[in-house]
């Protein structure tokens, strides 16, 4: 889960959708879910915070739903020590890994990648475009890419700045509300740990 605020309360059956509060009474998160090892109210409890809730209340109101912005790609973060190791003209960013055909990055001609390679002990996806600045707002990893995502409406128009090979380009691109099986879902970004002196070995 993203975004959520970890509490040490505990939160019983029935308890899911109520307030979080703070000590001055205030209110700060909605009680959505408990970890506990044995199977009672004492774990590690999650709240969605308050703004987060905020931002999506009157969407959830009138249409008892909430509609994502959703590009269509699976990214994987591009770390300096993988740049450096595949020779890569920029140090960070956003590798594209897949991009879902039909829908809007494939539409706007976004490239995924085309081989696995090894670089230290991570698996990356290579050969797609690099993703480095939404509507001119530099990503330098997937999370702050999906954070960026996240900022947007569906049908809103961006401008996403990417490596292609040793070139930079401009691409314009379309958000959509995905509909569909698992292929559609959006992908989540690779949290490869970082490892210095790494070798490349290609995978066939």
């Amino acid at each position: 889960m993203d975004e959520v605020i970890q509490i040490d309360a505990a939160i019983n059956p029935g308890n899911s959708g109520g307030p979080l509060l703070n000590s001055e009474g205030k209110m700060v998160g909605i009680n959505t879910a408990i970890f506990t090892p044995s199977g009672g109210s004492v774990g590690i409890g999650f709240a969605i915070p308050i703004n987060t809730a905020k931002r999506i209340l009157n969407e959830l109101i009138t249409k008892g739903y909430v509609a994502y912005a959703w590009m269509g790609i699976d990214t994987q973060t591009l770390l300096p020590e993988f740049a450096e190791a595949l020779s890569l003209p920029v140090r960070k960013g956003v590798m594209v890994a897949r991009v879902v055909r039909g829908g809007p990055a494939h539409r706007a001609g976004i490239r995924g990648g085309t081989q696995r390679v090894e670089v230290g002990n991570a698996i990356l996806v290579v050969g797609g475009d690099i993703l480095v600045a939404v509507d001119g707002e530099e990503v330098t990893s997937a999370e702050a890419f999906h954070e960026v995502m996240k900022t947007k409406r569906p049908d809103d128009k961006i401008r996403l700045t990417l490596w292609r090979g040793r070139e930079k380009r401009k691409s314009r691109s379309s958000w959509v509300n995905a509909h569909g099986g698992d292929d559609d879902l959006p992908g989540r970004p690779y949290n490869a740990p970082m490892r210095y002196g790494m070798i490349a070995r290609w995978l066939f």
